[in-house]
């Protein structure tokens, strides 16, 4: 069935983000993901000594991981106002000889955090793998312009030349950084653990001292109980404190490492806005495309543009988790839970459009190259001329009159561009005028561009092999992706 267009659909999920990412979020990974933390509970309590846990009940719950009813929790939702008792009570339905031990010694969050704990990791891989192939996809356009001249710009006024490579290289190693940050976030993430409903895990030593348990090995038996749960998920380690939550500032850290896809795609996108501006370098345009409804030769840069304006949207949002933290009262207040519901998954499903645009623009960049030399030669007469005044006084010319000639020069070309229009007659100008006439054949070879590119060519070739083709060694089954952008 397709969307209904009577009700509001969220346009992250609905237009923007890819199947795997919206599926991630979903109620039924969520829920899957809760039945698979009481599942893990159960066995381990019962690995530990508590005799009430049958093999039966874990096979019923073991049966019904999956099968979700949710329209028993559903409608026991409405009734009791509580989300994760409704969901006990729709797990003892299917499996009812658990119904008295889910959940045993359990509060919420040792549920709904571990289980917020586990989909931020899985999160964090999913950004982490499509920027890898962002990555790449910059690194081979960078090598392949490695050493194309093009005008450099600082404050967006010429500057000196680099090259169409090196400046890819910019765009790469900001990414490069979010890559690193969110790798880092994968292996740091902690988990939450069991800990209770104050996370001074008081149910639980009193769940092993009724099997009779000393105080002592109670303790003990809490503790291994902790580290079991955890390691059924893969996690390096607890949490070592929490109230009933593990601290906030956990999702600051890791939606603010995925926030900063944002930041750089912000950058990447706006200046791919200014070299379409410039006719130098553009996105993708298919030939059907449309670039506006009145101008019909119109080629606008839609997918920078979005992509723009979802990264705001991501990095804006991500600011949440900071205000979310920073009013929590003591061990736990409620007033996080329904902003965090938002929250987390609009940032990744934010960071998810954003990265598929990159990915489909990165694969698909069009140069044109007349075009950038044409820009470039239209100021590079003026970036020439300490090179002519150094190679002119070498063949014996006077600085200071040499000095005031491309003065000269200069002001009249630059009248000439910007009041006439005209093009740039610097070294036509310089070419006729005798006091040059010992450099005049060497005019064409001190205006290259490729004297001014200093080493660019050589700094793309530095910076993939030591920080792009290491990554692509350590992860090349996960190579190969092109984001296909939606409406």
């Amino acid at each position: 069935m397709g969307k209904d267009p009577t009700t509001f659909e969220h346009p992250l999920a609905g237009r923007y983000a890819s199947e795997e990412m919206r599926r991630l979020f979903s109620d039924q990974r969520r829920f899957e993901t809760w039945r698979a933390i009481w599942i893990a509970l159960a066995e381990c309590e019962r690995d530990l000594g508590v005799r009430r846990i049958t093999g039966e009940a874990l096979a019923q719950m073991r049966a019904h991981a999956t099968d979700l009813n949710l329209d028993v929790a559903q409608a026991r939702e409405r009734e009791v106002r509580h989300d994760v008792m409704a969901h006990v009570f729709a797990f003892g339905q299917q499996a009812p000889d658990a119904r008295g031990i889910i959940h045993l010694g359990a509060t919420s969050c040792d549920i709904t955090d571990n289980a917020d704990l586990i989909l931020l990791r899985q999160g964090l891989a999913l950004v982490r793998d499509k920027l890898l192939n962002l990555l790449d996809h910059l690194a081979r356009f960078a090598a392949r312009h490695a050493a194309r001249p093009t005008l450099a710009f600082t404050h967006f006024q010429p500057a000196q030349p680099t090259t169409v490579g090196k400046r890819a290289t910019l765009w790469a190693h900001d990414f490069l950084i979010d890559f690193q940050e969110i790798d880092r976030w994968i292996d740091r993430l902690p988990f939450r653990g069991v800990k209770g409903a104050t996370g001074t895990q008081a149910s639980f030593l009193a769940l092993f001292m009724e099997e009779g348990c000393a105080k002592a090995e109670a303790h003990a038996r809490v503790e291994a109980l902790d580290a079991a749960v955890r390691a059924r998920f893969g996690f390096p380690a607890s949490v070592p404190v929490s109230g009933q939550t593990y601290s906030r500032k956990f999702d600051t850290l890791a939606l603010g490492a995925v926030a900063g896809v944002g930041e750089s795609a912000h950058k990447f996108g706006a200046d791919l806005r200014l070299l379409a501006h410039m006719r130098e370098i553009e996105e993708p345009f298919e030939p059907d495309q449309v670039g506006s409804s009145a101008m019909a030769y119109k080629r606008n840069p839609m997918r920078a543009e979005r992509m723009c304006s979802l990264a705001r949207h991501l990095f804006n949002t991500a600011q949440n988790a900071r205000l979310t933290h920073a009013t929590q009262w003591l061990e736990r207040t409620l007033d996080d839970s329904a902003n965090r519901r938002m929250t987390i998954p609009e940032v990744f499903l934010g960071a998810d459009a954003v990265l598929n645009l990159a990915l489909n623009v990165a694969a698909g960049l069009v140069v044109h190259p007349r075009r950038i030399d044409l820009n470039l030669r239209a100021e590079l007469p003026f970036m020439a001329t300490e090179d002519l005044l150094m190679a002119a006084v070498a063949a014996g010319g006077d600085r200071q009159a040499l000095h005031e000639r491309l003065r000269q020069h200069s002001m009249e070309a630059t009248r000439r561009v910007t009041d006439e229009g005209a093009p740039n007659d610097l070294l036509d100008r310089v070419a006729r005028d005798d006091a040059f006439a010992p450099v005049r054949d060497r005019l064409p070879e001190l205006a290259d561009p490729r004297r001014f590119i200093g080493r660019a060519p050589e700094q793309v070739a530095a910076f993939i092999a030591q920080h792009i083709d290491p990554l692509r060694q350590k992860h090349r089954d996960l190579l190969g992706r092109v984001a296909e952008v939606n409406v």
